[in-house]
């Protein structure tokens, strides 16, 4: 083989740098989503082979990578392909409705994939081996690294199976949560907008197992501060406090998705509370305990929402007992 000129080598660990890059980006989100909305399946095969899923654009990238280090004139045509591919998908999924702004909006992307072709075109990293050794062992790495805590927190979390009304009292608030049922979505076949879940919340009998054809307007959405002050860990209250002038929750132990709340494999990790952040906005709450204004239209797999309504006295007078 022909030894790299200096502009080659230069261009090549440019090329190899940029891949090395876009696949970390892609492990940190990956990673990061694979335990936040990707392990939920009932079954450990389940939850870990969905959570390989979001690592699909990582290796994907990295497989890239290596085969352009190998062969920089072939990676750079699968760069090319790339390029393209990305334009006809966008423009297809927008067809009719295509105009300069669209268009503008994924043209970086798309010269940005085309550019990184055309300096694998005209580069070539050496020693081979050491940039495929960056290649692959920094986006590993970082994966390895990020998964740390996730894995033990998921793997210690509570679930009880306790999927009826249940009292939570703490913090400043005591209030009845939904059972299973309509009043209490846990999976994306029910997902509904904002207006839907007040609705259904109006409409819920009881015992909030049925729905009423008139409003009886016993259970109701909680409100950001209420569902904020509720969120609970391993069974303990995890004093949180919402800033309503920030719009920001704080609290000491960070929440998560355990009973008596959420539900671990529940493809839910949102909830939609009663306070409006604008005309057209609502405040929703994550598991987590983070929070975000959301469009009030939007209805989606991952987001849900959890009636709530006041306890009775009796029901006071069990939980003191």
């Amino acid at each position: 083989m022909v030894p790299a000129t200096k502009r080659q080598l230069i261009l090549g660990w440019v090329a190899t740098g940029i891949c090395i890059a876009i696949a970390s980006l892609w492990a940190f989100w990956g990673t990061i989503e694979a335990f936040h909305e990707g392990w939920w399946q009932p079954t450990l095969g389940g939850r870990v082979t969905y959570a390989l899923l979001y690592l699909t654009p990582m290796a994907a990238v990295l497989l890239l990578t290596i085969l352009a280090i190998r062969v920089p004139k072939l990676g750079a045509l699968l760069f090319f392909a790339g390029g393209a591919w990305f334009s006809w998908f966008i423009f297809a999924n927008r067809w009719p409705d295509i105009d300069l702004a669209a268009v503008l909006s994924w043209l970086p992307v798309t010269v940005a994939v085309v550019a990184v072709g055309f300096v694998w075109w005209l580069g070539r990293p050496e020693p081979r081996w050491l940039a495929w050794l960056l290649a692959a062992g920094i986006p590993l790495l970082l994966v390895l690294v990020l998964a740390v805590e996730p894995l033990w927190r998921v793997s210690h979390r509570i679930d009880d199976g306790d999927r009826g009304a249940r009292l939570v009292r703490g913090n400043g608030v005591a209030l009845v949560w939904a059972p299973a049922g309509p009043g209490w979505v846990t999976d994306a076949d029910h997902a509904v907008s904002w207006d839907e879940a007040r609705d259904i919340c109006a409409h819920l009998g009881p015992y909030g197992e049925t729905l009423s054809d008139t409003p009886l307007d016993v259970w109701r959405l909680p409100t950001i501060e209420e569902a904020v002050r509720s969120m609970a860990r391993h069974g303990v209250n995890c004093g949180g406090v919402w800033d309503p002038e920030r719009g920001v929750a704080t609290y000491d132990t960070r929440p998560d998705k355990e009973s008596p709340l959420w539900i671990p494999y529940s493809e839910t990790i949102y909830w939609w509370t009663a306070t409006e952040a604008g005309d057209d906005r609502a405040w929703r709450i994550v598991y987590s305990g983070a929070v975000y204004r959301m469009r009030k239209d939007l209805a989606m797999g991952s987001q849900g929402f959890r009636a709530v309504r006041e306890p009775t006295p009796d029901e006071l007078a069990g939980l003191a007992d």
